[in-house]
């Protein structure tokens, strides 16, 4: 074989590796991209998100990284609007060349996501929100780590009727998530051969909430379940409060619990929020106790749901990345989150299969007490 010859063959040989290799991934990093609110009303959803993921990354890195790589999370805003989420995708995986993405924010904006990450072949893990457009049909680059609004809404309902209110409202934002809890409180009820009092919403991004809350008081409902963003509810319920209105208020999970709290002050005290991730504050708890170790270490001290939640995602995310092996691919990724059958966290239970991409069914249901402070 001649120069020309050998040339040519070692031009093969490194043409054939790059066509197999992985794009985010080298020797000694691997590249995961986020896309959520950092920016606008519902900020703080994505920012507590990108603390939490961040956190556990960083514990991970100080310990050598996974099989000798260390995890660089690249975040990019999209202002919780659908729009800006499909630029955001776009540009992690074409010009940010990430392996994956963890950590999104928002059902509107994932529902823009889906078909960007099928013609891509991407995987996505932990998507914060419960909507079952994004569960159904199954898809498989999508991993889910939290349970759905129809287990949220299941757990709210039951809890009501359990106590014998039956005159409920819903209160929600006008998007596919909005519509998603809707649905869930709507099935909740009909099981019960009930349904809303009452229901009104409002925009995403915005608080003008006066009309809903007329319509909502004027029902006389118990109990108002809301399905928004926590500058809105908040807004909702002081508005409620201010014309005299007595009954309880419920909100899911994604309201994004600590800033629901931050916004209503002392009008803050009874609300009750259902959450899809342990108590954080629990010190009794394995997963809870390791979350705030690696918060402390990453100098931040203040703990809530929603940065346990991007902590967890993270803890999926890195398992599925070490059961994948040193040859790391999206399809080895995507079979090493597969293999994870009823893996305990530390207090969360994780399972996956070749059809079941949800993860978890946990609930739970808090309450803001005096001080802002979460009472479980």
């Amino acid at each position: 074989m001649n120069m020309s010859q050998k040339l040519a063959a070692l031009a093969l040989v490194f043409s054939t590796f790059a066509a197999h290799a992985e794009n985010g991934v080298t020797d000694r990093e691997i590249v995961i991209g986020q896309f959520a609110a950092i920016s606008g009303p519902s900020a703080q959803l994505g920012l507590r998100m990108q603390l939490g993921m961040q956190a556990y990354i960083s514990a991970v890195n100080a310990q050598g990284g996974v099989n000798g790589r260390a995890i660089r999370l690249v975040t990019r805003d999209d202002g919780y609007e659908p729009e800006k989420a499909a630029v955001a995708v776009k540009a992690l995986i074409q010009e940010d060349k990430v392996f994956a993405l963890a950590g999104s924010v928002g059902t509107p904006t994932g529902l823009a996501a889906l078909p960007i990450l099928s013609e891509e072949q991407v995987p996505l893990i932990g998507m914060f929100t419960g909507a079952q457009a994004l569960r159904e049909p199954f898809n498989r680059n999508v991993f889910h780590v939290r349970a759905s609004y129809f287990d949220e809404t299941e757990r709210i309902v039951q809890h009501l009727t359990t106590l014998g209110i039956k005159k409920i409202a819903v209160f929600y934002q006008n998007d596919a998530y909005g519509k998603a809890g809707l649905e869930g409180v709507t099935r909740a009820l009909s099981k019960r051969q009930l349904k809303p009092v009452s229901t009104a919403t409002v925009e995403r991004n915005t608080v003008d909430v006066a009309a809903a809350m007329e319509t909502l008081v004027k029902s006389e409902p118990e109990a108002i379940v809301q399905i928004g963003a926590y500058k809105a509810c908040a807004a909702l319920i002081k508005q409620a409060r201010a014309k005299g209105y007595g009954g309880q208020f419920f909100n899911v999970s994604f309201v994004g619990s600590r800033a629901l709290a931050d916004e209503l002050g002392d009008a803050g005290q009874g609300v009750v929020i259902s959450q899809v991730v342990p108590f954080p504050f629990s010190q009794g708890i394995p997963i809870v106790r390791e979350y705030q170790l690696r918060m402390t270490e990453a100098g931040q001290k203040d703990f809530d749901f929603s940065s346990l939640e991007g902590y967890l995602t993270a803890r999926v995310l890195v398992e599925g990345i070490r059961r994948a092996g040193k040859n790391l691919s999206r399809d080895a990724l995507i079979a090493g989150l597969e293999s994870m059958h009823d893996v305990n966290l530390g207090g969360f239970t994780i399972t996956y299969g070749a059809k079941d991409h949800q993860g978890s069914n946990f609930t739970d249901l808090t309450i803001i007490g005096r001080g802002g402070k979460f009472i479980h």
